[in-house]
């Protein structure tokens, strides 16, 4: 690990980490569990390390709180429904270059052992998938770039769930990630705020019923987490909302025997932030999920206003002060609860409220399917949230007016573009609301971004040319390579020095060392390190063996159709196929994993997990792919399965049919560890092909525009009928082979290639797939020098797939805001 660049810098943190001398960890490991030092458990002294880290930087953190409030900076406030930050204590610890004398102190406890001391703190459970992975990357580079940032979210007690397989099946199970204690946050109970809903509940005969019109008040509890910049300097809030009820219970019902219905809205109220999306199958499940949206908006505005207004500003200058951004469609009741603050509140006129809160709030889209563009009821708004849906009626009614003026008489371009969908449920449209009350729309890949503003919302963008801007996705190199590759980074380190971890652009210095062979050799030495490193956790943590020389394919990711998790299961087969058929067939020894959650309602997810799984068994009792095909379906996917895996892999797989990723940034960290990609034209992926080089990339199928055009006439049938090895491959789906004495168990995933239209085209890319993973099987095995050379390229082309250089951009294209250096 490389330690503070600067004498002054490395002199302050030896002082401030000398846990021992200070006795930091001594009294809190004694005394906040009252146990002897010899006597406590590794979670234990987990918490005392990491009490004793936050200790050390509060005064950090106190400093960075007031010079942004003494010098009353432009503010960031970024707001999602997820934050997926993974574990905290190695982080921090990495970020602020002080792990050599966290590890030195320790060695004085001899029981204490690192590497079980940093598996006793959980995942955070606060996020699912990319969204909040990038939510998280962002809080760490807006902090190492010393940009004023709060990030606002909800404390989800149980998280999404625990992923456990029992018989080739998902099974989800509560994940209690805050069991004990967490020692990072920070309960505010004096700024706590409180929101209401128009509509009340009562317990009648075991059921919960609902009561319009009669107002529940519920109080946000914020809890604050440190998030640390590289370096140390600048420590800035990630404040996670927990709700709870004003009243701890109804002592007059308690008292008169009715106990469920004294403790009914403390039940309701914590209930409200128990699970990160709860199963929207149900009403009630939608339900929860429409008060969890403006629970975090409702709180974190009311958090920002007063802390705008602490600072003594006038509301004129909101924009200039304030930089809201919304993560996703999920917070874009902020413009509608903004709209309400300044009218009711602050008692302003309707235009120049209007004025203010689109040059205050801005929105990143993540997505292209129609079905993930937000529409909540009409009729939920008007139960739970009168004031703002007559406040969205207003600024449609306005907007509609202004288009009809623009298309006079164009009835189809209003009915595209209304805030309000009429048939064949009346539902707002949470992005249309979110793009005409921002200043700023910006997709997140130059694919992504273009076919937002010409196919998905192309009438607003027509409207409003100037709002919509690209702003491609990065990720942190401080977790995804300095923290998760050691090995390759301090081969880096040797190579470039120790400033790369905040100026990637430094990596594009090995692209003449990939024509170095001792270069070449030492990187292929870091690569199999990380290998033999994951083999060893993965035999340690779940009892899986793979063989580290083999060319580890990986594709983690939550489970979607358009990801095509089948089409890989469908490679998979197709190999397996020709090893039992052909005795001649030699293939490159491979290890096929795969991680990801299917949603608990999305049954055909479910259903490839379980494919995957049964694919699995198959194979792997085969001797005849013994030494050559191997595959694994590894559970609980999370951050830290991701820090291990991904450095450990040769082949990423990025295979979403074309147009349909926004981004990926699984992509990018695959890549900035030295991976190669084999992938669609979609997404990110295609400006790594462009950074890289394209002879760099391994690109296959259907471009966007040609599955747009294909789609009219695509016929799956024809692939089974006139190629036999897809026909044998979708034949052994109800084989005792693979599904043995259930032959009917993937008649659904069949139905959905062959009968229902393969809408993700994986027969249409399957050949074009097969034959590119025939080409990169022969490089592995032929031309290992020449595998090296593109995994060096590759590193030294990922290089703007930083994530600090995506908020640069949009700290100078849409924040307006500025560096605020803490003294």
């Amino acid at each position: 690990m490389s330690e503070p660049r600067a004498g002054d810098d490395l002199e302050r943190y030896e002082g401030m980490f000398r846990f021992r001398d200070q006795d930091y960890y001594d009294r809190h490991l004694v005394f906040d569990h009252v146990v002897p030092m010899d006597g406590a458990n590794q979670r234990q002294r987990f918490e005392a390390v990491a009490r004793s880290l936050r200790d050390v930087l509060t005064q950090r953190w106190l400093l960075t709180k007031e010079t942004h409030h003494r010098r009353n900076a432009k503010q960031v406030y970024y707001l999602s429904m997820e934050f997926l930050i993974g574990r905290t204590l190695l982080n921090t610890v990495n970020n602020l270059g002080v792990r050599g004398y966290v590890e030195e102190d320790l060695r004085s406890d001899p029981h204490q052992d690192w590497a079980e001391l940093l598996d006793a703190e959980p995942d955070a459970g606060l996020g699912n998938g990319g969204l909040g992975r990038l939510a998280a990357c962002f809080m760490d580079s807006l902090a190492t770039l010393e940009i004023p940032a709060i990030g606002y979210g909800l404390r989800y007690e149980y998280g999404m769930f625990r992923q456990e397989i029992h018989d080739g099946s998902q099974v989800e199970q509560p994940d209690n990630w805050l069991m004990h204690p967490d020692p990072w946050e920070v309960a505010r109970t004096t700024e706590s705020v409180e929101v209401s809903l128009n509509c009340s509940f009562e317990f009648q005969g075991g059921t919960l019923h609902r009561l319009p019109g009669q107002p529940i008040h519920m109080l946000g509890i914020p809890y604050d987490r440190p998030v640390a910049g590289h370096g140390g300097r600048t420590i800035n809030t990630l404040r996670l909302w927990g709700a709870a009820s004003p009243d701890f219970f109804d002592f007059g019902e308690f008292s008169g025997g009715e106990f469920v219905d004294a403790v009914l809205y403390k039940v309701m109220a914590e209930s409200l932030t128990r699970v990160l999306y709860p199963d929207d199958s149900t009403a009630r499940g939608r339900t929860l999920r429409f008060v969890q949206e403006y629970f975090l908006v409702g709180c974190s505005l009311a958090d920002i206003v007063r802390r705008f207004r602490d600072r003594g500003n006038a509301w004129a200058d909101l924009p200039d002060k304030v930089a809201i951004q919304l993560n996703d469609t999920h917070p874009a009741m902020a413009v509608a609860e903004l709209m309400r603050i300044l009218l009711d509140e602050a008692r302003l006129g309707w235009d120049e409220a209007w004025d203010l809160t689109v040059r205050t709030l801005a929105y990143t889209n993540h997505t292209l399917l129609p079905e993930a563009l937000e529409k909540w009821p009409v009729e939920m708004f008007q139960t739970f949230l009168p004031r703002l849906m007559d406040i969205i009626y207003e600024i449609n009614h306005r907007f509609l007016g202004d288009v009809r003026a623009k298309y006079p008489g164009d009835n189809w371009v209003l009915s595209r573009v209304s805030l309000i969908e009429e048939t064949p449920a009346r539902q707002v449209r949470m992005a249309n609301l979110a793009i005409v009350g921002t200043h700023s729309t910006n997709g997140v890949a130059q694919i992504h971004s273009r076919l937002l503003r010409e196919v998905t919302v192309a009438d607003l963008a027509d409207i409003f040319p100037g709002r919509f801007s690209n702003k491609t996705n990065g990720v942190t190199p401080r977790r995804w390579l300095l923290l998760a590759n050691p090995d390759l980074a301090a081969l880096l380190t040797e190579a470039l020095g120790d400033s790369w971890p905040r100026d990637l652009d430094r990596l594009a210095e090995l692209g003449p060392l990939a024509e170095d062979a001792a270069f070449r050799e030492k990187f292929r030495a870091a690569r199999l390190a990380a290998k033999v490193r994951f083999g060893n956790w993965l035999k340690r943590d779940l009892d899986v063996e793979i063989d580290p020389e083999t060319l580890v394919d990986t594709q983690v990711k939550r489970i979607h159709e358009y990801k095509r998790q089948l089409l890989n299961v469908l490679h998979i087969l197709t190999v397996y196929h020709r090893l039992r058929t052909d005795s001649s067939f030699d293939p490159a020894p491979r290890t096929y994993l795969f991680a990801g959650k299917a949603a608990p309602a999305y049954h055909l997810a479910k259903r490839i997990i379980r494919l995957i799984n049964d694919v699995a068994a198959a194979v792997n009792r085969d001797p005849r792919a013994r030494g050559r095909l191997r595959v694994a379906f590894l559970p609980n996917y999370g951050v830290t399965l991701a820090e291990q895996v991904i450095p450990a892999t040769d082949l990423s797989e990025q295979i979403s049919t074309a147009g349909y990723e926004a981004s990926g940034t699984s992509n990018m960290k695959f890549m900035m560890n030295g991976a190669l990609t084999i992938g669609t034209r979609d997404g990110a992926t295609i400006e790594m092909g462009e950074r890289a080089g394209e002879e760099n990339i391994f690109f296959f199928g259907l471009t966007a525009a040609e599955v747009a055009a294909r789609r009219p006439s695509y016929d799956p049938g024809w692939h089974y009928q006139n190629e036999p090895e897809t026909r044998a491959v979708l034949d052994m789906l109800s084989s005792d082979l693979i599904s043995p004495g259930d032959p009917s168990r993937y008649d659904l995933i069949r139905q959905v290639l062959l009968d229902h239209g393969d809408y993700f085209m994986h027969l249409a890319d399957l050949g074009s797939y097969i034959q590119t993973h025939d080409r990169i099987g022969n490089l592995w095995r032929e031309d290992p020098e020449g595998w090296t050379r593109k995994s060096i390229l590759n590193v030294a082309a990922s290089g703007y797939f930083s994530s600090d250089r995506t908020i640069e951009e949009y700290a100078r294209e849409i924040w307006d805001v500025k560096p605020c250096p803490i003294p």
